[in-house]
């Protein structure tokens, strides 16, 4: 997997994979809902202009229409067939946008809640994002946000490293096809420096089970989450090391019939100053 995947490798990917996103995404689902759950209405009746970064198939904003039903939605995605559907989703009740995280086509403070759920572990230069993100947001304004961070398919990334490190002699070829998530230190850091009160960070762990590592594989695929983290690879070589890495992911943490999948969820909740 890549380190920094290429933007346009991103949007391609989820682009393609639009159709049959939300088949696949059970945990993201359960992101979506925890995070929708979690934004309260205030005393004043809750937000007024709502943006989702990485808004996919508009799952988030249709939760919050029915949080806050008079609330002006927005929601940004990079890939136009992810935007189309999220757009035939919520029909009048938002408006979706294709854009970039990195440079959001919005004025300065007009939102006051940014949010986002499981699409910020694509996005290589976070910072950049993250500053985009305090822009757009109004004094007073909240960022809710949730998405993978390291520690997410670690059974799957410690396999994969030993197995090509056997398969290899030890020199463990193709490891930087391992996706490197950002870490909450690193996060951290970033909204230090940034004019956020209130600011609270966090990471929670959801599991999710299937058949083997292929079928996990495949789940993974089939979001566009594989082509956007390394692309095909053939040969016997390749071959080899995916045998070895399910045998051992088999061995080490499966139970009969399933294998267990882990997802470190890291959340952010912060309040531009007034």
């Amino acid at each position: 997997m890549n380190r920094n995947p290429d933007p346009c490798r991103v949007a391609a990917a989820f682009h393609q994979k639009a159709a049959e996103y939300d088949q696949h995404t059970q945990v993201q689902k359960r992101v979506v809902n925890q995070l929708a759950g979690s934004i309260a209405p205030s005393a004043d009746g809750g937000p007024k202009n709502i943006l989702d970064i990485g808004t996919g198939t508009g799952a988030l904003l249709e939760k919050l229409h029915g949080c806050f039903p008079d609330a002006c939605l927005t929601g940004l995605d990079s890939a136009p067939n992810m935007c189309l559907r999220a757009q035939q989703k919520l029909g009048s009740r938002g408006t979706i946008i294709n854009g970039d995280a990195r440079c959001l086509p919005f004025d300065g403070g007009a939102f006051d809640l940014v949010v986002s759920a499981s699409a910020l572990q694509w996005v290589a230069d976070i910072s950049t994002a993250l500053h985009e993100m305090h822009r757009v947001l109004q004094p007073g304004g909240w960022l809710r946000l949730a998405f993978f961070c390291e520690g997410t398919l670690g059974e799957l990334q410690h396999c994969f490293r030993d197995a090509a490190g056997r398969i290899s002699g030890g020199q463990r070829p193709l490891t930087s096809r391992l996706h490197r998530f950002h870490t909450l230190e690193q996060v951290r850091l970033i909204v230090a420096d940034m004019d956020f009160e209130q600011c609270v960070l966090g990471v929670e762990t959801e599991v999710d089970w299937y058949a083997d590592m292929f079928a996990l594989l495949r789940s993974i695929k089939s979001i566009g989450a594989g082509a956007v983290a390394g692309g095909a690879t053939s040969g016997l070589g390749w071959r080899g090391i995916l045998n070895e890495a399910s045998r051992l992911y088999e061995e080490r943490y499966g139970i009969p019939g399933r294998i267990p999948a882990t997802y470190a969820v890291l959340s952010l909740t912060a309040r531009v100053k007034s």
